[in-house]
């Protein structure tokens, strides 16, 4: 069962990491996926794989929500630009295949977390 808290919490933890993050690009931005992740994991407790799945949650999240306004926007877009609304949409799925592999350190911080715990 999913510890939503937890996942929430870790969420929050690294959109407002994520702010600061922007001082050192890139590293910056791990390591805020790495300590939401964790803090989720942590939260969840119950060892690897809990903790794991708990800071996969967590760093998708925000992922899924960035990937869900770029489909807005690209359907927006597809109304007034048809072609510029399809190259949008593939830039979504893009996106959203980038997220999930980027929430890999989330899940990976969420298991060492959940292990702790």
């Amino acid at each position: 069962m999913v510890n939503w808290r937890a996942v929430l919490t870790g969420f929050v933890v690294e959109v407002v990491l994520g702010v600061f993050a922007f001082a050192l690009p890139g590293v910056g931005h791990a390591a805020a996926g790495m300590v939401g992740g964790f803090i989720a994991g942590w939260m969840a407790g119950g060892g690897f794989w809990n903790g794991g799945v708990h800071g996969l949650l967590a760093g998708a999240l925000g992922g899924l929500l960035v990937v869900a306004f770029i489909v807005v926007a690209s359907v927006l877009a597809s109304v007034a630009f048809v072609p510029a609304g399809i190259l949008g949409f593939g830039a979504a799925v893009f996106a959203f295949a980038v997220f999930v592999l980027l929430a890999i350190d989330s899940a990976i911080a969420g298991a060492l977390g959940g292990w702790l715990a």
